[in-house]
């Protein structure tokens, strides 16, 4: 449904552990803008780097982590293409070359497709122009990323047909998956449509995904594949045709919508049908790209269905699907921890569970973790009777003014040299207020899970104004943020309540920052000034603990704060600090 980015930039994110965010999106692919492509794809699409010499197990991490990169990267290549404007035909000695493995691989495409049997309309359509120009780019500049792809496939086969087939679909839609993502559960598009559906943020949520900071469920082959299915049977309601439902899958309902309002009347199609989705490429009422997308999925299946008539490998057996067994994790465990317990690797965990960003479960709630099949029983076992404490190698402390690398490593009984590698984006002689440091606890952190975690914090903070009847809790399940991060934000104690009016920051960020503390300065003597400053106007009737009460501290706290003594008065104008 979307496009891929550059390759250099999926590279270099994963050497220093970035990843991409996906905005808010009305439709799968509403927005997708057509870019012109080159010509040709490059000569050579084995992009993953020889595997570095290992020394540990964080070194083997990496490299698995660094080659899943470099095999995404590959994958995007070809997707980048197959998603541009392509030209209308093959160059000449691409046609040549196409020409010659006919020849030696049994015929034309119209006589491949006779010999299998689809359930959407291929046999009707397989002629088409467009639809043998991505039979001859499928088999010829992108044959070997396309071999890898359809090799992906009988890992999920069986589990995405049956779903399909629960909707009354047709199986053979199995192939949007082909040419959205090549079956890979870690695609993100330029458009930030991510995983094997090519979900857009805000689709994805229409049907029930998760999709957070800690948690991004387009990634899970099973829970994206289940709103796919939902998906493509509400626009196949919608439309009474499975290629105009793909259409719009792609470009987005509206679009195709008022496509068909202005399709002139024609006697021979009185009802939307498959044959409406061609009457509709023959006008200038739809994008190329969207056009595109239905040769691109008839000659996908037409492939897929016989690889070896195409000059393809013949595919293994369809698995009975991937085998694991499951663990209910209570609350914030990392997955390093659950590798050791269940004498697995971290890699092995992440195949398994993609959908988890920061490979750690979420601070709060019940979550199912996949693993190794076998390690279930053994694992939930140690799993109890893990102290809670030493389920997390790590904790994420927000920066208060003043506090430095060497004070935090005091602080929590740890090296400055593990907080640094734990911290890879984050320069130790300039810690700000607000920012998020990761601070390993359990011992060295495995580096994989220490990219991870320590993804930046957003660039812009975000305020929210509290409405009668919101809590604390409600606002940061809106925010996707923990309570504790609002009320560190915002200078709160526990006991803190929140007040119809108020403003709360809800997330944080350097230009807010500074934004907010230029507002503190340039305001005229509030009563409250904002949370970064940390500062307090007495005015009259002001006391130690009415303002201890106020703002969440101890009296005792104001006093060391101020230096204070227990006998000084309060003095309207005075400025008093407020500590954290």
């Amino acid at each position: 449904m979307r496009r891929f980015g550059p390759i250099l930039v999926v590279l270099l994110t994963a050497a220093c552990g970035g990843r991409a965010s996906a905005p808010s999106q009305p439709a799968p692919a509403a927005n997708r803008q057509p870019q012109s492509a080159p010509a040709t794809l490059p000569d050579s699409l084995d992009l993953i780097p020889p595997a570095p010499v290992l020394f540990s197990n964080e070194d083997s991490e990496l490299a698995e982590a660094l080659r899943i990169a470099a095999d995404s990267a590959a994958d995007e290549a070809v997707l980048e293409q197959l998603f541009a404007e392509l030209p209308d035909s093959l160059s000449g000695e691409a046609e040549e070359a196409i020409a010659a493995n006919e020849a030696t691989t049994g015929g034309t495409a119209a006589a491949a497709a006779g010999a299998v049997t689809f359930d959407i309309a291929v046999e009707r359509f397989n002629t088409h122009s467009r639809v043998q120009y991505y039979l001859n780019f499928f088999r010829g500049m992108a044959k070997e990323r396309f071999g890898i792809w359809l090799s992906r496939m009988p890992k999920y086969e069986i589990m995405i047909r049956r779903r399909l087939q629960q909707e009354g679909l047709p199986n053979d839609l199995i192939y949007l998956a082909l040419i959205e993502s090549g079956f890979s559960n870690t695609a993100t598009s330029r458009a930030r449509a991510v995983g094997m559906w090519q979900f857009m943020r805000a689709t994805g949520k229409l049907y029930g995904l998760r999709v957070d900071r800690w948690v991004d469920e387009r990634r899970d082959p099973y829970r994206a594949t289940d709103a796919a299915a939902r998906h493509l049977k509400d626009l196949t309601a919608r439309f009474g045709s499975h290629y105009l439902a793909a259409a719009a899958y792609n470009a987005g309902a509206g679009r195709v919508s008022r496509g068909l309002v202005r399709l002139p009347d024609d006697d021979t199609d009185t009802l939307p049908s498959d044959a409406t989705f061609f009457r509709l490429y023959d006008t200038k009422l739809l994008r190329r790209e969207t056009k595109d997308y239905v040769p691109k999925l008839i000659a996908a299946a037409m492939i897929a269905k016989d690889p070896a008539r195409y000059g393809f490998p013949a595919l293994e057996p369809a698995d009975t699907g991937v085998q694991y067994d499951s663990l209910l994790v209570q609350g914030m465990t990392s997955f390093d921890v659950l590798a050791r317990l269940a004498d697995t690797t971290v890699a092995a965990l992440r195949e398994l569970n993609p959908q988890y960003l920061r490979l750690t479960t979420p601070p709060n709630g019940i979550w199912v973790v996949r693993v190794p099949p076998g390690r279930g029983a053994g694992l939930a076992e140690a799993y109890a009777a893990l102290p809670s404490a030493q389920r997390v190698t790590f904790r994420e402390h927000i920066v208060r003014s003043g506090e430095t690398m060497s004070g935090l490593a005091s602080r929590y009984g740890v090296a400055v040299e593990d907080i640094r590698a734990a911290n890879p984006r984050i320069r130790s002689t300039k810690l700000r207020s607000g920012q998020l440091v990761i601070v390993p606890t359990q011992g060295p952190m495995s580096a994989e899970v220490a990219r991870q975690v320590s993804a930046p914090e957003p660039a812009e903070a975000t305020w929210h104004r509290v409405r009668s009847g919101e809590t604390l809790g409600s606002i940061a399940r809106r925010y996707h943020v923990s309570q504790r991060q609002i009320q560190n934000w915002n200078s709160m104690g526990k006991g803190t309540r929140i007040r119809a009016g108020q403003r709360l920051r809800v997330s944080t960020g350097e230009s807010a920052v500074r934004a907010g503390k230029k507002s503190v300065r340039a305001a005229p003597m509030p009563a409250l000034a904002s949370a970064d400053a940390r500062r307090h106007v007495v005015r009259k009737g002001d006391t130690l603990t009415g303002l201890a009460r106020r703002y969440g501290v101890t009296v005792q706290a104001l006093r060391q704060a101020n230096d204070l003594s227990s006998s000084a008065v309060l003095k309207s104008g005075t400025r008093l600090r407020i500590p954290a």
